[in-house]
């Protein structure tokens, strides 16, 4: 990714810490959009002075359509989006608010299919693109009591290979990570930490990440690529 234009949304999250470091070791030009200075600090601290400067942070809200319009213009090229922005939560569905359920839409799937525009429009003008989108192994294995995130994380996988089929033939790809358990402080906080040990990494999902948003990676469209651990 020597050079490419990065849009990595979600980059300073649990899974961003993992990701953001690896793909700034690839070379790449990296725009992070961020809505909490707090987030940007934390990132921060775990990254070389050199690193960090190879940062854009622009402020932006991924749930509204105009401010990823003008995150996508002011980045003026996106060679490669790697999109980690999503949220979770549980509940029986008998029980389940339908403000969560929507919540859950926007958060994981809006959220997606905006970046996915914009940043499309951009790679169809200029030639060149690779989507990285990540959903969960509950998109492609429900469970009960994540009615509303599975069905979400399922249309992240659905839109994703809707758009590799749409982009055959021309040098850009679509592929879906689908992540189980990620190790991250927020899950071990939520969950406990007595199995934290099985969880995936985001450091391991970062390099099948990076691996399917390199030039490398042309041939590798519409798939759906399990990072399980040992859940």
């Amino acid at each position: 990714m020597k050079g490419k234009q990065v849009l990595l949304t979600g980059g300073t999250g649990g899974l961003g810490l993992g990701v953001t470091p690896a793909v700034l070791a690839q070379g790449a030009e990296v725009t992070i959009p961020y809505r909490n200075p707090k987030d940007v600090e934390r990132l921060k601290g775990i990254l070389s002075p050199a690193d960090f400067a190879r940062i854009k942070f622009i402020p932006a809200n991924l749930e509204d359509e105009a401010s990823v319009d003008k995150l996508i213009t002011r980045m003026r090229q996106v060679d490669v989006l790697i999109h980690l922005v999503g949220g979770f939560s549980m509940g029986k569905t008998h029980e389940y608010s339908f403000y969560d359920w929507k919540r859950e839409f926007e958060l994981n799937l809006n959220t997606t299919f905006l970046a996915c525009k914009y940043s499309l429009k951009s790679m169809l003008e200029h030639g060149y693109g690779r989507i990285v989108t990540v959903s969960s192994r509950a998109g492609v294995e429900p469970a009960g009591q994540l009615a509303a995130y599975s069905a979400a994380k399922a249309g992240v996988v659905a839109l994703t290979k809707a758009i590799a089929d749409e982009t055959k033939n021309t040098n850009i790809t679509a592929n879906v990570v689908l992540p189980s358990v990620i190790d991250t402080p927020t899950n071990r906080q939520e969950m406990g930490a007595e199995n934290a040990d099985k969880w995936v990494k985001p450091e391991s999902i970062a390099q099948v990440i990076c691996f399917l948003a390199s030039e490398g990676a042309q041939d590798v469209r519409g798939t759906a690529i399990p990072v399980y651990g040992n859940v």
